[in-house]
């Protein structure tokens, strides 16, 4: 299952790069997903944890600037 649920955080990853303009939907998407994590009692990797803290920041457009695309 925690495979299963990281992978399909890359997922989502790899779609806000393609589509930026999408951004704001895709990471309510990469929320849902960390919190079933944590619903699951699984652990939340250091990466996802940064990346969940830089969503919950709307200030943060370094972040979004620098992100790979």
């Amino acid at each position: 299952m925690f495979e299963s649920l990281k992978a399909s955080i890359n997922l989502i990853m790899d779609e806000i790069a393609e589509r930026p303009a999408d951004r704001h939907v895709l990471q309510e998407a990469l929320r849902e997903k960390i919190a079933e994590m944590r619903t699951l009692g699984l652990p939340v990797p250091e990466d996802i944890r940064r990346l969940e803290e830089a969503l919950e920041d709307p200030e943060n457009d370094e972040f979004w600037n620098d992100f790979p695309v």
